[in-house]
Parts: C-alpha cells; structure tokens; sequence
C-alpha cells in the first residue's frame, strides 16, 4: 500500500461533501483500519461495525467548526479516533458478560473447613519439627522462609556471607526433612 500525502486542499474537499474524495478517502483508510481491528481477533461484523463507526466520527469532526484543520494530521487523528471507537467497544462488551453458573452456586463450606484443618495441621507439624532443630538452624529457617527477612539481613544478623547463607540454609532444610520423616 502506498502512502498518500493528505493536503489542505483534499482537507477542504473532505468539508465540502466531494464525492470522489470522499470516496478516495474511505478506500484509502478502510484497508489501514481493517488490519488494525483484525489484529484484534474481532468478529467481521463488528470490525464493520468500528470502522464505519470511525468514519463517521472522523467525517463529523472534520465538517464541524472546531474539526481537524491540519490535513498532515488526517492518518493520526483517524487511527486516533480508531483506538477511542475500539476501547469503547471493550467497555461496552464488560458490561455485558453473563455470568458462568459457577458464581451462583455457594460454596461448600466443608471443603473450606476441611482445607482450614489440613492447613492448621500443617502449621503445627511444621512448629514441631522446627522445634527439633538446634537454635541456629531453626532461627534460619523462620527467618527466610515464615518471616521472609530479606537475605542480607539475615546474613548481618547471623554474621555470615551470603554464598555461606546459602549452604546454611541447605544444611538446615536437610535437616528440616530428616525430622520430617518420609
């Protein structure tokens, strides 16, 4: 597709109603709007829909007072006018979604009762394997992993590099496992 250099002149023709700039102008931006919308995975109609909603904005704002005036700004005002069309698609398309049929089952309450237990129980064999470490090693591991300290504080509070936190860390979660059991 070649470029066309919009000038005042076809600017003018544009307000003025002329049929074959008209024309022109429709053919020359139909083929640029419709690759845009494609893109956008929409149905055919809808991407008639758009673009012709495009051209009537785009045609409207030209022929009123205060519409464009500068013809080098014709291809940026229509991609422009373009974006707002689709956005406004997206937004109208949002309100309409229905709704899966899964939003108006209520949940199970024993399945959340039954996760809370495991996840209690969980916590608690975790505290009484941690409790079973030596100090060092357990003050490691709650550190990094249940109070999420950022590393190099805990290598200051410890006094150790981070290459030697790393196979401290290690060593503790050997450990860990070890008491944990298969």
């Amino acid at each position: 597709m070649e470029l066309f250099a919009f000038d005042d002149d076809y600017l003018k023709r544009l307000r003025e109603g002329d049929p074959s700039t008209e024309g022109h102008f429709v053919v020359y931006f139909s083929q640029l709007l419709q690759l845009k919308l494609r893109a956008r995975f929409l149905a055919p109609d809808a991407v008639d829909d758009l673009r012709q909603e495009t051209f009537t904005r785009v045609i409207r704002s030209i022929r009123s007072d205060g519409g464009i005036r500068e013809a080098n700004r014709l291809g940026a005002y229509v991609n422009s006018v373009c974006n707002n069309v689709l956005f406004e698609h997206y937004r109208a398309g949002g309100k309409n979604v229905p709704l899966e049929s899964e939003h108006f089952e209520m949940q199970d309450k024993v399945i959340n009762v039954e996760k809370q237990t495991i996840a209690e129980e969980t916590r608690a064999t975790v505290r009484k394997v941690l409790e079973q470490l030596p100090e060092r090693d357990r003050s490691i591991l709650r550190a990094i992993f249940l109070e999420e300290q950022p590393k190099d504080e805990v290598c200051r509070r410890f006094g150790v590099t981070r290459d030697y936190l790393r196979v401290l860390i290690h060593r503790a979660k050997e450990k860990f496992r070890a008491f944990l059991g298969p």
